[in-house]
């Protein structure tokens, strides 16, 4: 491991639960663990600048002398993937494998670094089911008609990592597949940890017959098999996973262990188009692998830097064009230091990279190489 360069203070981050920057406290090794895509169709800038902002953090942690592992699972049993799949009338897996297949292309492109393990979820069946039975058998699932479900009500934090009120948590739960309505459960916000398969779905045998996981049990399972731990330094995704997938991947994970699932939570705010949140959903994408036939993939890195992570921001097609401009003046600068330490004091401001965008702008600007302040922005010049 490399000696640290420029630290002075303390690298800062927001933290979600506590709702406030905080000092990043780690050791040698930093653990991380992102949420990665459902593979039922391309990459979009939304999910680009999740990934973006974690290998941004990823650099700079390395730059102050950590060793970094982090872990970006892929989603590869879940009913849009299902339903996808029915629709072309092809196979679940062949459809996940050739998304996966693009979306680590749109990612090289990009400049990412690699991530240190990139799991699916089919490959932790027999951890998810032994997940599952621990819980029923610590009381803290439920079992019915081959569904079962997390009590939520067993675990009195449910709610502290999103801080939303009851009624925000029920509206959530229904617009993102909890279903409260459901009568199987005891309570409407009860999650589910495994459910029957229907015709033609996936199905894997378990104690409480075939079926399939949920979606929030892979996280704990696969963060646990992969990085060897309980708690992960830092944990996080794209904002709208707060509720309810991060709120109940991390109340599984403290039943299950004892031990809190992160130690700090990040979340990536959402890039908007025409006025909405760029979803699969609401069809309002820009997938990054049709930006990459017009454009420098530098070029859409810088796009999405020039934003911090927790601002929601709208797209327009003049951002191209703009960030195209950047990264030539960037080039013309040439190789040098130029930027570099204002750059570090950016980052470790809550990873503030408009500010060392600004930074970087500025030392080539005055005539001076700026090289190595791409370089950790991950910007080849």
């Amino acid at each position: 491991m490399s000696g640290p360069r420029g630290v002075g203070e303390p690298l800062r981050i927001y933290d979600t639960p506590r709702r406030e920057v905080v000092p990043f406290e780690g050791g040698e090794l930093v653990t991380l663990y992102t949420c990665g895509i459902t593979p039922y169709d391309a990459t979009h800038l939304g999910h680009a600048a999740t990934f973006v902002t974690y290998d941004v953090l990823q650099r700079r942690l390395r730059d102050r002398g950590h060793d970094t592992r982090c872990v970006r699972n892929i989603t590869d049993v879940d009913d849009p993937l299902l339903v996808k799949a029915n629709e072309l009338s092809i196979h679940y897996l062949d459809l996940a494998a050739a998304e996966v297949a693009r979306f680590d292309d749109d990612m090289k492109a990009l400049g990412q670094l690699p991530v240190y393990a990139e799991p699916r979820a089919t490959s932790a069946i027999a951890e998810i089911r032994k997940v599952v039975a621990e819980l029923i058998d610590t009381s803290f699932a439920y079992a019915v008609d081959g569904w079962v479900y997390f009590d939520v009500s067993s675990y009195p934090a449910y709610g502290s990592l999103s801080h939303y009120d009851h009624e925000t948590m029920l509206r959530l739960s229904a617009e993102r597949g909890g279903d409260p309505g459901d009568t199987r459960k005891r309570n409407p916000l009860d999650f589910v940890l495994w459910r029957p398969s229907e015709d033609g779905e996936p199905a894997w045998e378990s104690l409480w017959g075939p079926g399939r996981p949920g979606w929030h049990i892979e996280c704990t399972a696969l963060a646990r098999r992969e990085l060897e731990t309980d708690t992960v330094d830092i944990h996080g995704g794209g904002g709208d996973l707060i509720f309810p997938h991060h709120e109940s991947s991390a109340a599984q994970s403290a039943c299950l262990t004892g031990k809190p699932l992160a130690r700090y939570w990040m979340h990536q705010a959402m890039v908007r188009m025409d006025g909405h949140k760029m979803s699969k959903s609401l069809g309002n994408m820009v997938f990054v692998s049709d930006l990459r036939d017009e454009w420098d993939p530098m070029a859409i890195r810088l796009t999405l830097l020039a934003e911090h992570y927790r601002t929601p921001w709208e797209w327009h097609d003049k951002r191209m064009a703009e960030a195209t401009a950047r990264l030539e003046r960037w080039s013309e600068a040439g190789d040098g230091d130029g930027g570099l330490d204002a750059v570090r004091r950016a980052l470790d401001d809550d990873l503030d990279t408009p500010a060392a965008v600004a930074a970087v702008d500025a030392a080539a600007t005055e005539g001076n190489g700026v090289s190595r302040a791409a370089a950790l922005l991950g910007v080849r010049t």
